[in-house]
């Protein structure tokens, strides 16, 4: 078993913080890494909080159940509650990685994660920014109470033991 912390970094422009908008429905998508042989997946495999499934021969359960199709080896990849929190404007200008989330690995484990949409953010304002999208890699908008432009940029992440 392996604890592999999800950690992001980013450049926040006028924006107090950022985060997933419905912590328990958010789409994780990431490749995954066969611990066995090495292979990673070609696609991307999306793990959602709510959504649990029965491990084969065993009474547990995980987000996710994959197969190599390499080497035919069983792995998979349970998120644990409570061990991130939103990125904010200090961790941005002290150019910090934050953990969003944690997965308890077996067999398995993510590699390469994608961004993509289900964002949420606020403004200096108290402005909301909602479903935003991050496929490519940024943000642009303007906050009205502000009169000001808010923005996304240099999106990073990593995969890092935790314990």
């Amino acid at each position: 078993m392996v604890l592999l912390s999800l950690e992001i970094r980013a450049e926040l422009e006028n924006l107090l913080n950022l985060q997933p908008q419905e912590a328990s429905d958010f789409p994780y998508f990431f490749k995954v890494k066969c611990n066995n042989c090495g292979e990673i997946t070609e696609k991307y495999s999306c793990v959602v909080f709510s959504e649990l499934l029965y491990l084969p021969n065993s009474r547990g359960k995980a987000h996710l159940v994959q197969r190599c199709k390499f080497c035919s080896r069983e792995g998979s990849v349970t998120m644990m509650e409570g061990k991130g929190r939103p990125y904010t404007l200090e961790d941005s200008e002290a150019g910090k990685y934050v953990p969003l989330m944690c997965f308890d690995c077996r067999g398995i484990e993510p590699c390469e994660f994608s961004f993509r949409s289900g964002w949420a953010a606020t403004g200096a304002s108290g402005t909301k920014f909602l479903d935003i999208d991050l496929t490519e890699g940024d943000f642009t908008e303007y906050d009205e109470k502000e009169s000001c432009p808010v923005a996304i940029s240099n999106l990073e992440h990593r995969f890092v033991v935790s314990k």
